[in-house]
């Protein structure tokens, strides 16, 4: 023990107030992707175009829309159907886009 002396020296050279700031950096980097991908918006489709909704990479659907020929009242659950294939459509467009702009961060997500 007689080279150590003591503090935080012992890291390979690493300067730990360097490793701070770069931290905190990339703690506000994720922040601000984070809030872009809120404000990011996706469209999902199905039915040819005839079921659309547009929602938020963050999950919040914005606008549902129909078109007139997709309502059949004889046959609900094609509506249905046509329905959370156009969410499940927006919402992958949604996870890829979040993918790719959050995969920079590895799993420091989660630890932040």
């Amino acid at each position: 023990m007689g080279n150590f002396r003591g503090g935080m020296g012992g890291f390979g050279g690493m300067n730990m107030q360097n490793l701070m700031r770069q931290a905190q950096k990339m703690q506000e980097d994720m922040v601000k992707a984070q809030e872009e991908l809120e404000n990011t918006t996706v469209e999902g489709v199905s039915g040819g175009g005839m079921v659309k909704v547009t929602m938020t990479c963050g999950g919040e659907i914005k606008s549902f829309k129909l078109a007139r020929e997709a309502v059949d009242p004889d046959d609900i659950e094609m509506l249905e159907d046509l329905i959370i294939a156009a969410i499940k459509d927006a919402s992958a467009k949604a996870k890829e886009i979040k993918d790719d702009k959050m995969g920079g961060f590895g799993n420091l997500g989660g630890l932040m």
